[in-house]
């Protein structure tokens, strides 16, 4: 993604200037711009290159780039369907790089984790262990604990998306119904030295969150895992319930042995893409201001907090002076409710889900424009990065008949904002630092 030429003017180009900060956040977010500061040297054994992620294809491009040509290097990445950028003009192909289904893991997950464990073997301690990981890997490194299908893993993906179980919650869960994942892949890999590159999309920036933390010690219990499926309601199998009970599916501690030659270096976090988006406001004569890179809870109703201090701002009574940008990350949920029979369930992620409660809320305030969306360019499994709002978003939706209620009611965010043209549709960025939201009071 390119930097501007010319930042468009927040006064006469509202919408466009938005789009410009989304795009300096996610430019922050590329490896490229970010790798080379944080490779180790090269081994004296082999060095492996293993990973998963939705910037994983574009992670492997930057490490080919940018590893030394006449040094070997070999290796399997995982990215989602159609996150596989234009290979870099000039930079050979050296490391596999293969496609699988996200959220919900498939049968191509599956393989590509079992060849990624496969490639473990014989590992020495002379080599090093190249781990690619950023945000959705836990859904394409799939490989089910024992007693546990496929199929078995899918449903309770799904019910866990729809659950409105926060990211740290799934992803217990997913650690401890897995034979890779929660620091199982670090330990095949001993006594090789590892070195987790990674991406963060998770609140508070913890490895051992991001994609699962396949590399690093967890934790949580099994029975954490097993209080969280409680809570949502969302069933075992017998076996893989008492296996739960009895601690059977544990995943390596802290102060494990296996983790004695692992490390984490961070590529990008959020709160660095807020801070470029920030810098190019500023340049613009906007004063910025970030409320966190950790703001999580349910879209909607952080939307309407978001729609709270702007009307505050807009009025003159906030603790923020206009004009200004009011800049927010994390990764809210979004809990997809029970409809009345006869009723078809919309379309939608969580950053059009939070544009739709920051609208309700709104009233079409005067002079506020947002734009909410993923740095991944997918918003949920949408085509759509987020969506806009705008003073007249209301109105124009009244216009067409459109009831915001409705479509609240359905979680139907796509539906809604695609009716007035207000989508923001990127295609993938190939990165990903999670929720971006933008929120300009002028």
């Amino acid at each position: 993604m390119n930097a501007p030429t010319k930042l468009p003017d927040p006064r006469t180009q509202p919408q466009a200037f938005l789009r410009s900060l989304y795009d300096a956040a996610v430019r922050r977010a590329m490896p490229l711009h970010n790798m080379a500061a944080v490779l180790p040297p090269v081994p004296k054994g082999r060095t492996l290159v293993l990973g998963a992620g939705k910037a994983g294809a574009s992670m492997v491009h930057a490490l080919e780039a940018l590893w030394p040509q006449d040094a070997p290097l070999s290796g399997l990445v995982v990215t989602r369907y159609g996150h596989l950028p234009e290979r870099p003009a000039g930079v050979p192909a050296r490391v596999e790089i293969v496609e699988a289904a996200h959220p919900v893991p498939d049968a191509a997950g599956l393989r590509a984790a079992e060849r990624i464990l496969a490639l473990t073997q014989g590992l020495t301690a002379d080599d090093l262990v190249l781990c690619l990981i950023s945000g959705g890997g836990s859904a394409l490194l799939t490989l089910p604990a024992e007693g546990l299908t496929l199929a078995d893993k899918q449903r309770i993906n799904k019910d866990l998306l729809l659950s409105g179980a926060n990211i740290t919650e799934m992803n217990c869960v997913r650690k401890h119904l897995s034979r890779i994942k929660g620091g199982r892949l670090a330990a095949a890999c001993a006594p090789a030295q590892v070195v987790t590159l990674t991406i963060s999309d998770v609140p508070g920036d913890d490895p051992s969150v991001i994609a699962s933390g396949p590399t690093v010690p967890d934790a949580t219990t099994c029975l954490d895992a097993l209080a969280i499926l409680q809570r949502y309601g969302i069933a075992l199998p017998p076996a893989l319930m008492q296996a739960l009970q009895a601690g059977r599916l544990e995943t390596p501690k802290p102060g494990d042995a296996v983790f004695a030659r692992t490390e984490v270096r961070m590529l990008a976090t959020p709160m660095q893409s807020l801070q470029a988006a920030a810098e190019l406001a500023r340049a613009a004569g906007i004063t910025p201001y970030i409320l966190s890179d950790e703001i999580e809870g349910e879209s909607r109703e952080v939307g309407k907090v978001h729609a709270a201090l702007a009307r505050a701002v807009a009025r003159g009574q906030g603790a923020f002076a206009k004009p200004c940008v009011i800049l927010g990350g994390g990764e809210t949920t979004v809990t997809v409710r029970e409809l009345p029979p006869g009723m078809a369930r919309g379309r939608g992620g969580r950053a059009g889900e939070f544009c739709m409660g920051l609208a309700e809320a709104l009233q079409g305030q005067a002079s506020v424009w947002a734009l909410a969306a993923d740095t991944d360019g997918i918003d949920g499994m949408e085509d759509n990065a987020g969506a806009r709002v705008t003073p007249d978003t209301l109105q124009r939706a009244a216009a067409q008949g459109l009831k915001l209620s409705d479509h609240l009611l359905r979680n139907d965010a796509y539906g809604y904002f695609s009716a007035l043209d207000d989508l923001v549709v990127t295609g993938p960025t190939n990165t990903n630092v999670n929720d971006f939201r933008a929120i300009l009071v002028l």
